[in-house]
């Protein structure tokens, strides 16, 4: 990590182990150097994840475009473009979650086209299957917002794609 990029995380988990740290010892809990690593690895992938939805979002305009420039039948060309989007948003995912939030342990067990392989699938799960449920769920039963479902539906699929990633796509064999 640069000098300066690291010198601004060391000011984050200051903040976070402060904050955590009261927020322990408000349930009359200690907070241990385990439980605070893992909720910093948390807000990693959560990092990781805006800039996934970014990229994402970006790389769909992007195709899009570029697919009405050479004049593709825009009866199919969104479908094809977010399939795009995700195939590159979930490589970057994964680029970047492989590097800095679940990292190889020092038997450097993982094989990394495993690692991927699961790494789709549980986004397909969370971001397609998961993410399409709830919100039917959401707007057909609860008669919620479509624009207020996606936000929702954030608060449960992130945590579970976080365990998804965490004890299945990273883990060595």
């Amino acid at each position: 990590m640069p000098k300066v990029a690291g010198k601004y995380w060391s000011l984050i988990e200051v903040i976070a182990h402060g904050v955590l740290g009261f927020c322990f010892k408000l349930i009359h809990k200690e907070l241990t150097d385990e439980a605070f690593a893992s909720f910093m690895q948390f807000v990693k992938f959560g990092l990781i994840g805006v800039t996934n939805t970014v990229l994402s979002y970006v790389i769909n305009v992007a195709a899009l475009l570029s697919f009405q420039k050479i004049g593709m039948s825009p009866k199919y060309d969104y479908l094809v473009a977010q399939f795009v989007a995700f195939v590159l948003s979930v490589a970057w995912s994964f680029y970047w979650n492989n590097k800095l939030v679940f990292k190889e342990d020092e038997t450097g067990q993982r094989v990394w086209w495993k690692a991927l392989i699961k790494t789709y699938i549980s986004y397909s799960f969370t971001g397609i299957f998961l993410n399409s449920l709830l919100s039917w769920i959401w707007v057909s039963l609860f008669h919620i917002s479509k624009l207020v479902a996606p936000l929702i539906n954030l608060v449960i699929s992130v945590p579970i794609n976080f365990l998804i990633n965490k004890f299945w796509a990273f883990k060595g064999e």
